[in-house]
């Protein structure tokens, strides 16, 4: 494929993927990136059943996936992706991809499966160091602030376009949402709100902590509301899964989304999972429930 083009296209293609993201949190179905990106009335698949994925005629790869329960050990952390090759062989036509888009300095997009056909999304992603010997590459999100000391002068213009753009590149939060939302059946398990595009997973303990991992069991579907409540300390959830509004709140009077949606919580039962695995978890819950004991008068 001519480069120009290959380039236009990967421009277009991250304007879709930035478009989509607005409204389904960074999270792709299979139908999506098999059907949904479309240039010059052309459909270009953006996925597709090996985790090195070529277009139809290309010569480098569009995106580089980690499947779901996959074989391959990929790491990414901070923003940095570990990759391996595809088999054993340095040279099978994928890897030969890969290396191609490393020397071009071409921008890729990482797909992370969050479950059976679904995928989180992050780009552009540059490859910034090739090891045949290791069978794998390491990309970086965004583009590479330190991989290339000479590159503001060389840089080609859709390297330009897309350097100094800042790449949510917590791309494990897209996938903790995902499956939050999924586990809880995409409604608020304090009201039941089932507006996705209304609802977060909020981190029963936050990431800072060693214990705040972005799973399942420490995570919540809560609306907005209910998310910075929960957060602000204005709600509680007992390790019973039992909710408690403040004694201030609830002697305060204003209106009907006060009345409704905060007092009116008083002493629910949380909308559980139906799969005890995905439940809050209890020793977490007391830990942020303690905490909001101690501000809830």
């Amino acid at each position: 494929m001519d480069k120009n083009l290959d380039s236009q296209i990967r421009v277009a293609l991250f304007q879709w993927l930035g478009e989509r993201s607005a409204r389904n949190g960074g999270v792709f179905t299979w139908k999506e990136l098999t059907t949904g990106f479309v240039f010059g009335g052309n459909v270009i698949t953006l996925i597709g059943q090996t985790g090195i994925w070529f277009p139809k005629g290309w010569a480098m790869p569009v995106s580089i996936t980690t499947s779901f329960k996959g074989p391959y050990p990929d790491t990414f952390k901070d923003g940095i992706l570990s990759y391996r090759y595809r088999g054993k062989d340095p040279n099978h036509r994928d890897n030969k991809g890969m290396r191609e888009a490393f020397k071009t300095r071409t921008p890729l997009i990482y797909f992370e499966a969050s479950a059976s056909g679904r995928y989180a999304a992050v780009w552009p992603v540059y490859i910034i160091a090739d090891n045949p010997a290791a069978l794998c590459i390491t990309a970086e999100v965004g583009m590479p602030s330190a991989a290339y000391d000479a590159y503001e002068e060389t840089e080609s213009p859709l390297a330009r376009e897309y350097s100094r753009r800042e790449v949510d590149v917590r791309i494990h939060q897209k996938v903790f949402r995902d499956r939050v939302l999924t586990a809880y059946k995409s409604q608020c398990t304090l009201c039941g709100l089932r507006h996705e595009e209304l609802l977060d997973a909020a981190h029963i303990l936050p990431d800072k902590d060693p214990d705040g991992k972005p799973e399942v069991p420490n995570g919540l579907s809560l609306c907005k509301i209910h998310h910075v409540s929960y957060d602000k300390k204005i709600i509680g959830i007992s390790p019973d899964y039992e909710v408690k509004v403040s004694e201030k709140v609830m002697k305060e009077k204003d209106g009907p989304m006060l009345t409704y949606g905060l007092q009116a919580m008083e002493g629910r039962k949380l909308i559980l999972p139906n799969r005890d695995c995905d439940h809050p978890n209890r020793d977490k819950l007391k830990r942020r429930w303690d905490e909001f004991l101690k501000h809830a008068i």
